[in-house]
């Protein structure tokens, strides 16, 4: 069987991932750290993400921990339509005329770049990126 990979990124004092599952009962599980405004789970404790990782372990997933956020950081002008690169972001933030998108995975970064976003290769604070 496939194990599938869930990215989860320590984004200043969060740990945070997105992943929409098809098994309701997961979903259940980790209802509690699920963020409705922001469309992703995410835990302010490594007990937690702990726990987290765990499960998701148990229920089929690989996870992996993030912390150099640089390879999944994209940025598009503020004025450019960004809803489809928006979808498979964890967090985003404007930065002068660019607003920095933080994906999911790299194969959403490839997707952001294709919908006209440019890797993001400035430093960033990751305090900066939760609002």
């Amino acid at each position: 069987m496939h194990r599938r990979k869930i990215n989860i990124f320590k984004i200043g004092k969060l740990y945070c991932f997105k992943q929409y599952f098809n098994d309701k009962e997961i979903f259940k599980e980790l209802s509690e750290y699920y963020n409705k405004g922001n469309y992703r789970f995410e835990c302010g404790t490594a007990g937690e993400r702990n726990k987290i990782i765990k499960y998701l372990g148990e229920a089929g997933f690989d996870t992996n921990l993030i912390e150099d956020l640089s390879d999944y950081l994209v940025k598009i002008d503020r004025f450019k339509k960004y809803a489809a690169i928006l979808k498979n972001s964890i967090e985003q933030t404007e930065l002068g005329s660019d607003r920095i998108f933080l994906m999911k995975d790299r194969l959403s970064v490839e997707q952001a770049i294709e919908q006209g976003a440019e890797k993001y290769t400035d430093e960033i604070d990751s305090e900066r990126l939760i609002l």
